[in-house]
């Protein structure tokens, strides 16, 4: 039984552990919390003081009968806000399978652990605008697609992690790629005190494994993505590229195969148009999509090209949205930006999916396919064999991209990725050159369902909902249910877009620090009562006289007041109806942190 000692004596090291914690009893005690390693015999503990927040290493326990222990997995990191800090841990965990010998997990839960006890001394105003962020912090227990490893760093592809495998730092963060790691600034306060044991890094993305048999060798194939958080948001709310070429959507996908020894890896690349442009919801089901800033475009899409070139050796950068119509005028500023670019070591293509495939013929980017063969081809692959030894490297990397990177894009990847296993199957002796996976039907299937979750899963964190045209990536063809399932899809997004994203993009800024609250300087919010009600009033007015207009002209006779009063009711809720149009942008669910840019 643990006792608790009168003064608790405070430590500057935390020798009692040498490595990362993976399991901790978390104790809620009225003045602080405390989290015991249970996975290792540890001397030292970690305490966050519930008024200041403050971080220090304690030598004692509470004693064993104090209410509200449990058991949690991981501290992903501390916030402070206006008057608060805010611990976020994770509560239970889903175990997925292995990757270089290590087990992922997925974060199934979280919880905020406030320390505010010194709210009271706070003011109305800074109460008011505490209570909003904590909102916002709590919005964060249920994002989606949270992964992360306690032995391997999740952040780096195959071929950049053989190249820090050898380096002398133990800690995972020390060598990860910021771009992915959803919880960098959450975890700044635990780096600045050098709280190793307790320093998880966290990655958004997607994490699959199939195991099959081809020719009676043993197939292992997983798929990993990993969501940049330099312009992390909202399908809506976050398009296209910032001044510093960063975009949207950004995801790194990476296909690891593994048999018999053999370990080959094939990253792609999607991320929204690297060009500044924006499509703000206004109630429409489409919203117009339109540049801004197009003097700046060129400058942008060049330094996004020159990172890309500079990361992973030659881009193949392949356009999939429609060349005419909505879409036209953001394949005409890309196209012009790329023409721009005198890199040899970058190619632009253009291929219209919707022109050339429709909506059901996907069978087509066979010819999108042959056009890429040859770049594909000298892009390769990265491949390891059974004694270490690197017998090829990735050179280069192909990029698509459609409207939002999510439909039309993982279809396309999906091709890609199944081209390149063909190749490593056969390189390392289980395939015959005119095999292909398709002839060995348990293959088939589990990989065609990797593909779609993988696709579902960005999805959902960008758009809300799952993937479109998920049908073909699962079964080959599209199919009655899979146009049902992307017409309800299509209405969530609608839904999602224009009354909760709002919310949603404040709440990544947050977390990404995006923006930083400053305690004591002037009110981030400029909340009203107008901005919460005007929405449901306008549409609440117009429910209103719809239905006394239907109730009206069901009585019309002879009478004809009847009829005057009767058009009068359909002139106002007409009225209300092209005040509601004409106001769309305002009365959607907004974010009130950041600025579009």
């Amino acid at each position: 039984m643990h006792t608790r000692s009168t003064m608790d004596k405070e430590m500057g090291d935390f020798s009692g552990i040498q490595k990362m914690v993976t399991r901790m009893r978390l104790w809620e005690l009225p003045d602080r919390y405390v989290l015991e390693p249970t996975d290792c015999m540890a001397s030292q503990f970690l305490s966050i003081d519930r008024s200041t927040g403050d971080l220090s290493y304690k030598s004692q326990l509470p004693d064993s009968n104090v209410p509200h222990a449990q058991i949690v997995f991981g501290l992903v990191g501390i916030l402070r806000l206006v008057a608060g800090t805010y611990a976020l841990v994770i509560t239970s965990r889903q175990h997925l399978g292995m990757y270089k010998g290590h087990p992922i997990y997925r974060v199934k839960s979280m919880k905020v652990l406030p320390c505010n006890n010194n709210l009271h001394k706070a003011t109305p105003e800074e109460k008011k605008e505490e209570a909003h962020f904590v909102h916002l912090l709590k919005t964060l227990q249920s994002t989606p697609g949270l992964y992360f490893s306690y032995d391997v760093d999740l952040t780096l592809n195959a071929e950049r992690y053989q190249a820090v495998a050898m380096s002398e730092q133990p800690s995972l963060w020390k060598h990860a790629d910021d771009r992915f790691l959803w919880n960098n600034q959450l975890m700044q306060e635990l780096i600045a005190q050098k709280m190793e044991p307790y320093i998880l890094p966290v990655i958004q993305g997607s994490f699959q494994t199939i195991e099959s048999v081809a020719k009676g060798k043993p197939v292992k194939v997983s798929l990993i993505a990993r969501r940049s958080m330099r312009r992390a948001g909202t399908r809506m709310w976050r398009r296209g590229a910032d001044l510093e070429g960063n975009v949207a959507n950004f995801v790194e996908s990476e296909q690891i195969l593994e048999s018999q020894g053999y370990f080959a890896s094939y990253t792609q690349l999607r991320g929204s148009i690297p060009v500044l442009w924006e499509q703000i919801v206004d109630l429409t089901y489409k919203p117009t999509i339109k540049t801004v800033n197009y003097e700046n475009t060129p400058k942008a899409v060049e330094r996004h090209f020159n990172d890309l070139q500079k990361r992973y050796g030659d881009v193949l950068a392949i356009d999939l949205i429609n060349q005419e119509g909505s879409e036209g005028v953001l394949s005409v500023a890309f196209g012009e930006a790329m023409q721009k670019i005198s890199n040899k070591h970058i190619r632009y293509l253009a291929f219209d999916f919707h022109r050339i495939c429709g909506h059901i013929h996907f069978e087509r980017l066979s010819a999108l396919y042959d056009d890429i063969r040859e770049d594909l081809s000298r892009q390769g692959y990265y491949l390891r064999d059974p004694s270490g030894k690197v017998l090829q490297e990735q050179k280069g990397v192909v990029r698509t991209n459609c409207i939002d990177c999510l439909d039309r894009t993982n279809v396309t990847q999906s091709l890609i990725g199944r081209k390149a296993l063909e190749v490593q199957l056969e390189r390392i002796g289980i395939f015959e050159p005119n095999n292909t996976i398709a002839q060995f039907e348990d293959l088939e299937t589990k990989y065609k369902f990797l593909w779609a979750d993988h696709g579902d899963d960005i999805s959902i964190q960008y758009s809300g909902t799952g993937a479109l045209k998920g049908d073909f990536v699962r079964f080959g063809q599209r199919t009655i249910r899979g146009l049902l399932q992307d017409g309800y899809n299509s209405a969530a997004r609608y839904y999602l877009n224009n009354f909760r994203d709002g919310i949603k993009q404040d709440s990544i800024d947050l977390v990404a620090g995006h923006y930083q609250v400053t305690p004591g300087g002037p009110p981030a919010l400029q909340l009203s009562l107008k901005d919460s009600f005007a929405l449901p009033s306008a549409l609440a007015a117009f429910m209103a006289g719809a239905y006394f207009t239907s109730i009206s002209a069901r009585q019309l006779g002879s009478d004809v007041y009847q009829y005057l009063y009767t058009l009068v009711l359909a002139g106002v809720t007409g009225g209300i109806a092209a005040v509601v149009r004409s106001q769309g942008r305002n009365l959607t669910d907004r974010p009130r942190l950041c600025k579009l840019e």
